[in-house]
């Protein structure tokens, strides 16, 4: 299985591990994919943090997601000042590792995206895609390096009635940074 793949089935189960954290405690668990891959993962309710390894014919997979995970993103790559960050998710693996951020921030989502673009370039990264959508942008391409690279923001806006709190106005934003 490629890194690309990999990393995809991988956010796929931590997603999943993450909809446990309401259940209080420290829980950790050992499952079975069906390829036949193991694994164990961890949640602590007190922190919000998770925590898994999967054992795989190609090595370990190892992933710790979170609101205090820190952003361990490749040479070039930072977070926007002023962002407030919503969770990280990062993967390391035998042929690669990566970075899952989500994050609000009031800038735009074109300001976001000429960022995220700006870096992406200065790291050697050949953007493949850019579109727009409903008032939000995402660009994203890859690299000889076999770093790869996507960002998508888009507006939001505090829902009537809703707790300012809750959810600001503003952009929100999904980076995705990997390099194999």
């Amino acid at each position: 299985m490629r890194f690309s793949e990999r990393f995809s089935v991988t956010i796929l189960v931590a997603a999943g591990t993450l909809t446990l954290s309401a259940c209080g405690g420290e829980t950790t668990e050992t499952f079975a994919t069906e390829d036949g891959d193991t694994g164990e993962y961890t949640i602590d309710q007190e922190s919000g943090s998770t925590s898994m390894t999967i054992d795989t014919p190609e090595g370990e997979v190892s992933m710790r997601s979170g609101a205090d995970v820190e952003a361990e993103l490749p040479d070039g790559f930072t977070i926007m000042d002023g962002a407030q960050i919503v969770s990280t998710t990062i993967i390391d693996q035998a042929d690669g590792a990566g970075a899952l951020v989500l994050f609000n921030t009031n800038q735009s989502p074109q300001a976001v995206a000429d960022y995220y673009r700006a870096q992406a370039e200065a790291a050697g990264i050949e953007i493949q895609i850019e579109t727009s959508i409903n008032g939000g942008r995402m660009v994203g391409g890859e690299g000889a390096s076999g770093t790869t690279f996507s960002v998508t923001a888009y507006p939001v806006e505090a829902e009537e009635g809703e707790d300012a709190s809750a959810q600001e106005s503003g952009t929100r934003v999904q980076l995705v940074v990997g390099r194999r």
